[in-house]
């Protein structure tokens, strides 16, 4: 039996099932809901590590939740996220009125969601596989102007992108790529993480360039990605 449980309650099917892919590789059992009502009565019957649910939900909306959950002395501490959508100020206010423990924001970030998990659940960081890689990229601030540059290394996480034009550290980008697996370019969004200057490099070993994180890679596109470092790991290099 898996050592950790969250539930995640949410009355949209596939919502949830984005949601448990995060969960796979943990050793983390997972716990469904789909009312407000489930949540609660799950949570006091199963008492799990980590409730992750959204605001708006049948029966019992997320924040009402909340309130019943620490109202109830025997799972009153259990650590409560609260997912809702973002730009809606009145609705984070909520969140925090019930006296939930964080909230994220739709569109879910998975890294985000993954490392607030792991914060309240206390898991290990996995560092993601890496292989050396030179793809060309074409990327920008602005979709409509793109540069091109090569790749150095990839990583389901991100890409580290050679270029004597690094943009600052936050800087949203969006990036288009094409994979040997793939039949059709990989469009998608990202940050750039760091900068290694040319002078004085964080990582000497390194070209110049940026470490850029992909932010809303789709699962068609991470288990492409991982397919491809696979096929990589497994080539002769001699």
């Amino acid at each position: 039996m898996a050592e950790d449980r969250v539930l995640l309650a949410d009355d949209v099917e596939l919502f949830l099932e984005l949601e448990k892919t995060f969960f796979r590789r943990e050793n983390v059992e997972l716990l469904v809901a789909r009312t407000g009502q489930q949540a609660y009565e799950l949570t006091l019957a199963e008492r799990p590590k980590l409730v992750m649910m959204d605001l708006y939900m049948p029966e019992m909306d997320g924040d009402e939740v909340c309130r019943r959950i620490r109202a109830t002395p025997e799972i009153a501490r259990t650590p409560v996220v609260i997912v809702t959508q973002g730009g809606r100020d009145a609705d984070q206010q909520r969140c925090r009125d019930a006296g939930c423990d964080d909230i994220l924001l739709k569109p879910i970030n998975r890294h985000l969601f993954v490392a607030t998990a792991r914060k309240f659940l206390s898991l290990p960081d996995r560092i993601a596989p890496r292989v050396m890689a030179r793809l060309q990229i074409h990327f920008g601030a602005d979709p409509k102007i793109l540069l091109t540059d090569y790749s150095v290394n990839i990583s389901t996480g991100g890409v580290f992108l050679e270029t004597d034009q690094p943009l600052p550290v936050d800087t949203p980008l969006s990036l288009e790529f094409t994979l040997p697996n793939l039949t059709s370019p990989v469009c998608c969004q990202g940050r750039v993480a760091w900068v290694n200057a040319a002078v004085e490099a964080k990582k000497p070993q390194l070209p110049a360039g940026m470490g850029v994180q992909f932010l809303d890679l789709s699962l068609e596109i991470m288990y492409a990605i991982r397919e491809f470092i696979k096929q990589q790991c497994l080539r002769p290099h001699w």
